[in-house]
């Protein structure tokens, strides 16, 4: 059987079998800090180079008289590793949990490194773990080092995500925008440690409170805990208390939570409750859909939502959706179709633009009609992309000027569809639908 800690033949790099033949071997250290690998020791007393934070660095076996760098800017270190591996001395690096899961194998093996990887528990298990839940179902952002609205807009649109943070990008900020969608938070602070904490928590006491960095964040669409409207109670034992309650929702709750829907999109209308036909009509739907462009990290509007059918695909391919409408019946009709499709859209009952002021930033937008006031306001939001359909052609001729006016690249069809119909006798015919432009325009 292939030992899983051994990588497989390189065919560029050709085949390492540890730092004994002139290889780098990367250790993951524990929650703690603690090097758990029984192989460390090993991989230590051949090494000529160890590089490592110096946290890492103080809790190891270094052999004596072995080089060692500080981990801080990267690029030193990869020359060093570099140089090392060209004059056949073994390099060991140490680094945190799994060192292959948002770690550092990935910048090793974009240098040309080909490691050898003996990982412990990463912090993302180790935070689950203590909140007693499976996470098999869960996706995993980062939110370290990069813009942090891709994995707040995760957190919007997906029922269980954990989140790798960073100072000024924690849980205090995750759950200031969390605002308006229903969540709990398990934050899970110097773990291992004799300081650890997890705790449960709201969105809003989230958001009003100091968090320790960096910090593990599990945000959760499942019915809270006992101890969550108190706005942070502790558990793993802490201070007594308890783990959250498991338990589903209505969202999506399968074992791969970023994968495109099994059942497809551009559904067809019988798919919604809708009043009188009043629905966009799946060819122009999955036009629409294309054109905006969803998948986990963006935020998207249905502005004049109607039947929230293009919203609730835009959620269905992984999207975090606020669907905006102003008739009350219609806002029943989009959580009802919402629920059926098991996806979780934030509805704003309001007229737009007015309704619109308060909403975070979204990346795309798609307005229904394409009424010009709600299209100005958009336009002044900058969204990266702005769908709308019209069947007025007298408004296609304004639209496109005021989004090139607003900066926009603008592009269009007019789309036709005609549908198969049965005759008396068993003849076909074609039945047209009412044609529909549709409009994107684009940031350049």
């Amino acid at each position: 059987m292939t030992d899983p800690s051994r990588p497989l033949a390189d065919p560029i790099a050709g085949s390492h079998d540890g730092p004994a033949r002139g290889g780098v071997t990367v250790v993951g250290i524990d929650a703690g800090g603690r090097p758990a690998n029984p192989e460390l020791a090993e991989a230590l007393a051949g090494a000529g180079l160890v590089v490592g934070a110096a946290r890492h660095l103080a809790v190891a076996p270094l052999p004596p008289g072995c080089a060692t760098v500080v981990l801080g800017p990267l690029a030193p270190a990869l020359d060093r590793l570099l140089a090392a591996v060209a004059v056949g001395t073994p390099a060991v690096v140490l680094a945190s949990g799994d060192p292959g899961f948002f770690g550092i194998v990935r910048r090793l093996r974009a240098a040309g490194l080909r490691p050898r990887v003996l990982p412990a528990v990463s912090s993302v298990a180790a935070a689950f773990a203590r909140a007693g839940r499976p996470w098999d179902d869960a996706v995993v952002v980062s939110a370290h080092g990069r813009d942090p609205r891709p994995a707040l807009n995760a957190c919007r649109a997906l029922p269980a995500v954990a989140v790798l943070t960073a100072p000024g990008a924690g849980a205090a900020e995750i759950g200031a925008g969390l605002a308006g969608w229903s969540r709990r938070l398990v934050v899970a602070e110097h773990l291992g440690t004799d300081a650890e904490r997890v705790t449960e928590t709201t969105p809003a006491a989230a958001a009003a409170r100091s968090w320790a960095d960096p910090h593990v964040l599990l945000c959760l669409a499942d019915p809270p805990g006992p101890s969550a409207a108190d706005g942070g109670a502790a558990l793993s034992g802490i201070d007594g208390g308890a783990a959250p309650a498991g338990g589903a929702t209505g969202m999506r709750w399968d074992n791969q939570p970023a994968a495109p829907p099994s059942g497809g999109w551009a559904l067809p209308e019988s798919a919604y409750a809708h009043r009188d036909s009043m629905i966009t009509k799946s060819e122009v739907r999955a036009l629409a859909v294309a054109r905006l462009r969803p998948r986990i990290g963006r935020l998207v509007w249905d502005v004049g939502a109607g039947s929230g059918s293009v919203g609730i695909e835009c959620a269905l391919l992984g999207a975090a959706v606020i669907a905006v409408e102003h008739d009350s019946r219609a806002v029943a009709r989009i959580r009802a179709n919402a629920a059926a499709h098991a996806v979780d859209l934030r509805v704003v009952a309001g007229h737009a633009p007015a309704a619109l002021d308060d909403l975070p930033d979204p990346d795309a937008v798609f307005l229904g009609g394409g009424a010009p006031q709600a299209l100005a306001a958009v336009a002044r939001r900058r969204p990266q992309r702005v769908v709308l359909t019209l069947a007025a052609v007298d408004r296609v001729g304004p639209a496109v000027g005021l989004l090139r006016d607003a900066g926009y690249t603008v592009e269009g069809s007019q789309l036709s569809a005609a549908r198969l119909a049965d005759l008396p006798g068993g003849s076909i015919r074609l039945a047209a639908t009412n044609p529909v432009v549709v409009l994107t325009g684009e940031q350049p």
